[in-house]
């Protein structure tokens, strides 16, 4: 069974501790934690020199769809492979998004279009932006008859 770990690691420094150490089979890089896009290369470097394969991690709805490309960087400049690679998918979070990532039989597709795919729905971000969105103007509505009741 393989360690995979670094989610909530903050920079490359621990990263290379870990790896030092021998300390994980898989590093598991928190694309939005580690401060941008230059601080997740400088760790995707590392693991290559180490010879670990990254498995990116983000969280919410806003940060899975770029952390995906990052991990085609690895592909294209340092592995030339897929093997030990995964990436994180979770479907139904690409209909929130103006050009989605796009998942093909498991496989990450590259993107037709620049940038990292941020650029969210406008009723998406009316429905959810806090706290003034449709949803959590709702939720909070909910919280305020409960505590009054």
């Amino acid at each position: 069974m393989k360690v995979a770990t670094g989610e909530h690691v903050h920079n490359r420094i621990v990263f290379k501790q870990l790896l030092q150490a021998d300390a994980l089979d898989v590093v598991q890089i928190d694309a939005a934690r580690v401060g941008g896009v230059p601080e997740n290369l400088a760790i995707l470097l590392l693991s290559a020199k180490f010879g670990v394969p990254v498995g990116p991690h983000a969280g919410g709805v806003g940060l899975c769809e770029p952390v995906q490309h990052l991990s085609m960087f690895d592909y294209v400049a340092l592995t030339g492979t897929t093997e030990d690679r995964v990436i994180e998918c979770v479907d139904h979070l690409h209909d929130h998004f103006l050009d989605p990532v796009v998942i093909r039989e498991g496989h990450y597709t590259a993107p037709t279009a620049p940038g990292f795919s941020a650029a969210m729905r406008p009723e998406s971000l009316a429905r959810y932006t806090y706290p003034g969105g449709e949803f959590w103007a709702a939720d909070l509505g909910k919280q305020k008859k409960g505590r009054a009741a």
